[in-house]
């Protein structure tokens, strides 16, 4: 399959976003030449930046592989932005809808037609408390069986430097550096000609997030920890740990006080 031509809308985009992107981030970009040349695949990326999807587009741009991003269904509809979202060919994703499965076949259908879709398996700015990815969801894996593309695992570093997750305000200086290691895709050619099920989309996330962390662990020079942060099993830890501080203060609340004893004055 041919590149896809960029088209105007992203090449407006590039003339708006890579100016300022070039001088607020330093560039680390390796790996480049994994990024398929002809036809469709999906690139896996860790997220821990709401500024990290411009930084990210920047260096595939470059690649001459524009990136297709599932995207939250209401930025269409803003205007400018939207123009801007539907030109691209961004996806959107109806949550909890009944078009919640119209991106898996948009997805499925660039792919197809020899695109690139670009995920953030995690579904979300990671909640781990040094950056590291956290448990993903199972699109990316899907879409990979249900296609059998490439899947090329992209770690990246730097822009949650200059925009930490949830912050309000960028730290401009020092300046600091966007690194970008992409990798050889992964292998999934064990989940092939089986069963979709929960189970085998797990699995397969897995491998792929494992390729994710240790991508990153190379650029970070540090080592991520063995279990990745669950968000759903913090949940519930915190919930437990709530009860549990309840419970012992009110247990607290019917103890007599030392004065109630006698033993104050």
């Amino acid at each position: 399959m041919p590149r896809r031509r960029i088209g105007f809308w992203y090449r407006f985009a590039a003339v708006l976003c890579k100016p300022p992107l070039v001088v607020l981030l330093k560039r680390d970009w390796r790996g480049m030449e994994n990024i398929p040349a002809e036809g469709g695949f999906i690139t896996a990326v860790n997220h821990n930046s709401h500024i990290d999807p411009f930084a990210y587009a920047h260096f595939q741009y470059n690649t001459g592989r524009v990136p297709r991003f599932l995207a939250k269904s209401g930025l269409f509809n803003k205007g400018f932005i939207g123009a801007a979202m539907r030109g691209t060919g961004q996806i959107p994703v109806y949550r909890e809808s009944t078009d919640a499965l119209s991106a898996f076949r948009a997805a499925i259908d660039a792919v197809e037609r020899g695109e690139c879709v670009a995920f953030y398996p995690e579904g979300t700015l990671t909640r781990d408390p040094d950056g590291w990815p956290m448990t993903a969801k199972t699109g990316a894996a899907r879409v990979a069986l249900q296609t059998r593309c490439p899947v090329i695992p992209v770690a990246q570093w730097g822009a949650n430097e200059l925009l930490p997750p949830y912050a309000k305000k960028p730290s401009l200086l020092p300046r600091k550096t966007h690194r970008v290691l992409a990798g050889e895709p992964v292998d999934l050619d064990r989940f092939y000609d089986r069963e979709m099920t929960p189970e085998l989309l797990r699995e397969a996330t897995e491998a792929i997030m494992a390729a994710v962390t240790r991508h990153l662990e190379e650029i970070r020079g540090e080592q991520a920890p063995q279990t990745p942060y669950d968000p759903r099993r913090e949940r519930i830890e915190q919930g437990r740990r709530t009860h549990t501080q309840k419970r012992e203060e009110r247990v607290r609340g019917t103890r007599p006080t030392a004065r109630e004893e006698g033993l104050g004055t």
